[in-house]
């Protein structure tokens, strides 16, 4: 009689199942199929994912569920992916003495500078030798907007710029008698502060402002000395490439700063080394101290600080899904990054952030195996079906690796996922060693996130796994590799002019203003720091040596091999090392996914595989 095994892969972004038919010794895999892993890794909220990912697997093996006489799951033990990935630097809260702004319309041209005052004042105004700068709310019409600047004007009122809600800068400076520069689109008009001094500038269409970008140009128009000028430096930056902005000064008294420091990491080490770190030193300083360790046994951040915060909020959430005490939750690895990250400017009239250098931090947090056992349990529960914890993950990903035409033992693999980067390798008589090391797709995901400053994670998601293409006209498109697509049938009207990812059945264009250029050095950049050095640290941890050279082939698993950039990046940083490295054809058919889950069901019933 016939009997069907699977074998489940709970990773920290996908599970994947293998289903097998066994006839006498016999082994056939009829289905597989793939899901997004529900919960973190190896907790109770996984069992959801896999019976859906199990059912769906049996419909397309056409047998029913039930006929599943055995579940194999991995020995998934809890790793905090995206949760334990987070950006850190100093953080100033201010209430800011300045705000700017950037639309895509300006009105005019120049600098103004003057006093804030509503459009609906200025009859009110007496004569006097003052400038003023006007602010105009939404109910005002563009064309009662014009013919109240130009009434006032004409009765000897100095206007010498205006801040508009709307998005008619263009339409007032076309009725203007003399002509003044206008940032509009202002959303959060009624931020801006009246009766304060104030300058707005405007630059030529192609051309970028000069005096607001500068520190020393604002210090020259608000009359600032050395202190006040370095105080308002971060405006300054945040304003630098910008084609027009708005800049207003409230009074000293309104200014107030608290800052929250980066803070330190503290490294537990075997043999009772103990080591320390400033965050603000950087990630390849932290990074160097780390291999300082001969093996990391826990990792602390300095209480009260950035990094001591993300390391605490850490524990209490995975606490909370193993119930386990957060002192009992060790960090067994992370790799830190150097990053740019986005800092908001207090007081903005529409979110302008200011640029940072700071650390982005990916740790793996280990609990121990019981997690994983309640899943087991949990499914079992659920379904009917016995279920097993397998063995060692690495052990498993080789045994699907093996099942790639063209491999033999010794192997090395680099399983890149989600979460994690891992590499193991086998030797000709079947001795094993591994590593698992924190960082993989979730943090390149994060880090064109954060440095592009979207605020989407599924349009950074998406930035990450697609080429880019600008919609030049209706019907022709030029692709970043610099050559041009054209198309028989036109563009949709909504990605003309626009920066957009070229998916496989759609082009979704991208909100930031970046230009293309910078949008795929931003995404090759991510990959090669996360990617490329994670292949070269799991590679050397699993060696004797250390030494790269004694390593002759690297066969590729996982979700990331299937990206159309990190392949190729790794093979040419392994080249340099003579190393010839290529993606997996699991079982011969399904690339490099699977390799997990299919090794669970072959070292259950086909030991034998590897001889």
């Amino acid at each position: 009689m016939d009997k069907f095994l699977a074998g489940v892969d709970i990773g920290n972004s996908s599970t994947e199942v293998a289903i097998a038919k066994v006839q006498g010794t016999q082994l056939h895999f009829v289905s597989q199929y793939l899901v997004k892993t529900t919960g973190i890794k190896g907790t109770i909220d996984n069992v959801k994912g896999i019976r859906f990912a199990l059912t769906e697997a049996a419909k397309k093996a056409e047998i029913h569920f039930h006929d599943i006489e055995l579940i194999r799951l991995n020995d998934a033990v809890p790793v905090i992916g995206d949760l334990a990935m987070d950006l850190i630097s100093e953080t100033i809260i201010t209430e800011s003495s300045m705000i700017g702004h950037n639309p895509d319309t300006p009105g005019g041209a120049g600098l103004g500078i003057g006093t804030t005052i509503l459009i609906d004042q200025l009859e009110k105004v007496e004569k006097s030798d003052k400038e003023f700068i006007v602010v105009v709310p939404n109910p005002f019409d563009y064309e009662i907007v014009a013919h109240l600047i130009n009434r006032a004007m004409d009765q000897g009122t100095a206007i010498t710029g205006a801040v508009v809600q709307k998005d008619d800068g263009v339409l007032i400076h076309n009725r203007l008698n003399k002509k003044i520069p206008i940032v509009d689109e202002v959303a959060l008009i009624e931020k801006v502060p009246l009766s304060k001094l104030a300058a707005v500038e405007v630059a030529l269409p192609g051309h970028v402002i000069r005096t607001l970008s500068n520190p020393y140009g604002l210090a020259t128009v608000f009359d600032l000395d050395s202190d006040q000028t370095k105080q308002i430096s971060l405006v300054a930056k945040a304003l630098v490439g910008n084609r027009s902005a708005v800049v207003i000064r409230t009074p000293q008294g309104e200014v107030v700063e608290r800052k929250i420091e980066a803070g330190k990491v503290f490294l537990k080490g075997s043999n009772n080394q103990q080591l320390s770190v400033s965050i603000n030193d950087g990630a390849e300083t932290l990074m160097q101290t780390y291999e300082k360790l001969e093996s990391l046994i826990d990792v602390q951040g300095e209480t009260g600080t950035n990094v001591g915060g993300m390391f605490n909020g850490l524990r209490q959430d995975l606490s909370l899904l193993t119930d386990q005490s957060p002192e009992e939750i060790k960090i067994s690895d992370f790799l830190a990054v150097d990053a740019v990250i986005p800092t908001s400017i207090s007081g903005s009239m529409a979110g302008e952030l200011s640029m940072e250098s700071g650390v982005a931090l990916a740790s793996m947090v280990k609990t121990d195996r019981i997690p994983v056992e309640r899943v087991a349990a949990q499914l079992k529960k659920d379904t009917g079906i016995p279920v097993e914890v397998g063995g060692i993950e690495a052990e498993m990903a080789i045994r699907g690796a093996l099942t790639t035409p063209g491999t033999g033992k010794p192997i090395v693999i680099l399983d890149m996922g989600g979460g994690s980067t891992d590499a193991a390798m086998m030797t000709e008589t079947g001795k094993l060693t591994s590593t698992h090391l924190a960082g993989a797709g979730d943090m390149v995901t994060m880090l064109i996130n954060s440095e592009l400053a979207l605020e989407n994670l599924e349009l950074a998601e998406k930035i990450k796994k697609n080429p880019l293409g600008k919609v030049v006209s209706l019907f022709h498109m030029q692709l970043e590799d610099g050559t041009t697509l054209f198309s028989d049938t036109p563009f949709p009207p909504y990605t003309f002019g626009r920066v957009v990812i070229r998916e496989e059945k759609e082009l979704t264009p991208i909100s930031s203003k970046a230009s293309m250029e910078k949008i795929r050095d931003i995404r090759r950049s991510a990959k090669r720091r996360v990617f490329v050095t994670n292949a070269l640290r799991s590679l050397k941890k699993i060696l004797p040596t250390g030494n790269l050279k004694h390593i002759s082939s690297v066969v590729m698993l996982g979700g990331s091999a299937l990206d159309f950039e990190i392949p190729q990046m790794i093979t040419e940083e392994l080249g340099k090392y003579g190393i010839v490295a290529g993606f997996a054809n699991i079982r011969g058919s399904e690339g490099p996914r699977n390799a997990v889950a299919t090794g669970l069901v072959l070292s259950s019933i086909h030991k034998e595989v590897l001889r």
